[in-house]
Parts: C-alpha cells; sequence; structure tokens
C-alpha cells in the first residue's frame, strides 16, 4: 500500500531536499506541500496523509501545535509524524505526541532511511491491527441505552445507520431519519457496538455495513458509501479503512 506524505516546512531549500528524497521512494505518494502550520491543518483536512514530515519551528502556529492539532482532529492512529528540526533539543518536544522519528537538518541519506523504515514498520503493524477489526464479532447485543440531553434512550442497534461528531456532540442517525444526540465519544460508541456489524469508514464516521448499498471511488484513493436509506446518504471512506472495508465485503 502507497503512503501518502505530506511536508510542512517553510525553509525552501529543506522543503526541497525532502521531497527529492521522497520521490526517490516507489512507495511514497506526495501530497501538496505545507509553508505554516495554519496551512498544514487546511491540507490535511483535505488530503488526509498517511505520514507528515513536520518542521518543529515554523511562523505562526508550530509545528508541535499543528501536530496536537491534528492529532485532536484525527481520532484515530493517523497520521504518523516525523518531525524535522535544526536544533536536536526541540525533538524532545515531538515525542511528547508520539512522533514516529525526528531528522536533523541538514538531512543525512541514511538517516532519512532510517526513518522510513521506522515509519513502513509501523505502518505495517496499523494494518495488521485493522485487519482484526475488519471482521467484526456477530455476537448481538439487543438493545443499547444512550444518553440524549437529559433522557436516557434505548436503541436497537440494528436501526443505527451511522454516527459521526458535530458540535462536540455524537449524532446518532437512525432509520427514519432519526437523530439522537449523545455526549458520547464515536470511540465509546463504537466499543459499546463492538459485537456488530459496525465499522469505523473515516475518522469521524461509524457506519452500520448492513446499511451499506454501494462503494464508489472519490479522490486521492478515497472512496464514499452510500447507504441503503431513504435518502441515500453518502460517507465517506478513508484511503486506510477503504482496503478493510473491500476485504469485509470479500473482493
Amino acid at each position: 500500500m502507497n503512503l501518502h506524505v505530506m511536508i510542512a516546512e517553510d525553509e525552501i531549500m529543506a522543503q526541497k531536499e525532502l521531497i527529492y528524497l521522497l520521490q526517490r521512494e516507489s512507495d511514497i505518494t506526495l501530497c501538496p506541500s505545507a509553508q505554516t502550520g495554519e496551512q498544514l491543518t487546511t491540507l490535511y483536512e483535505e488530503h488526509e496523509p498517511d505520514v507528515i514530515f513536520l518542521d518543529v519551528e515554523m511562523p505562526g502556529m508550530s509545528g508541535v501545535t499543528a501536530a496536537n492539532k491534528i492529532t485532536a482532529l484525527s481520532e484515530g492512529d493517523l497520521p504518523l509524524f516525523i518531525f524535522t528540526t535544526a536544533y536536536e533539543e526541540y525533538a524532545l518536544e515531538a515525542f511528547d505526541i508520539n512522533a514516529v522519528d525526528y531528522l536533523l537538518k541538514p538531512y543525512d541519506e541514511s538517516r532519512f532511511q532510517t526513518s522510513l523504515a521506522r515509519v513502513r514498520k509501523k505502518f505495517h503493524q496499523m494494518e495488521e491491527q485493522w485487519s482484526k477489526k475488519a471482521t467484526p464479532s456477530k455476537n448481538k447485543t439487543d438493545k443499547l441505552l444512550v444518553e440524549d440531553g437529559e433522557r436516557m434512550v434505548v436503541l436497537d442497534p440494528d436501526t443505527i445507520l451511522y454516527a459521526v461528531p458535530y458540535n462536540r456532540m455524537l449524532e446518532i442517525h437512525t432509520i427514519g431519519n432519526e437523530v439522537v444526540t449523545s455526549r458520547l465519544s464515536l470511540q465509546e460508541l463504537e466499543e459499546k457496538l463492538g459485537g456488530q456489524l459496525f465499522f469505523r469508514t473515516h475518522r469521524s464516521y461509524l457506519v452500520n455495513l448492513n446499511y451499506v448499498k454501494e462503494i464508489t471511488p472519490w479522490f486521492n484513493g478515497t472512496s464514499n458509501v452510500t447507504l441503503n436509506d431513504d435518502i441515500q446518504t453518502t460517507i465517506p471512506v478513508s484511503r486506510a479503512a477503504r482496503k478493510m472495508l473491500l476485504k469485509h465485503f470479500n473482493w
């Protein structure tokens, strides 16, 4: 599986050097580069890279701040971060947010290859974990109790179409176009539904696979699923999830 990589670097020569090194790798697809932390968060939302080479010190929002913001947005294992810096002491901050590695400028090609090896190993481990999650247990939970404001709502998991975070709450969409709003996180709901045929198609969507009508390609290796409900709801599927989703349907 190709790794989609984004560079966030305000020094043009350092950016060009990383582009040159990455273009030589057969399993790397380069996304557009960012020159500020603010630009990075915008491009991340659009392209959803698997790996980000991120300069620690950039104008405005620092690389560490941008990484923390992206980590909060992603609600998942990706993206993987490799921090870049001219000062080794700054690299210590990288490991506070679980970066895979850091690179010192100017880049040493051997050290660069070591970083890529660590990323590939980490990504392979994550693929194995996703593969296990892609085969949901068919043990059924008959009813699910969900807090909706001041009331407690009893839901039949079979009636849930999908769930998505919205305005710091979780919207649980059910058949009949009904929406239950909960303070649960998407992760917490996923754990409660662990025995059902639910799948995280995207960092922000949990979908009932029994309602998937079709899967269509989108862009940058992503896809959409269309649900078999009254309004033919369309849900995004990330690159990482697409492979596991197709595997579930024995493709």
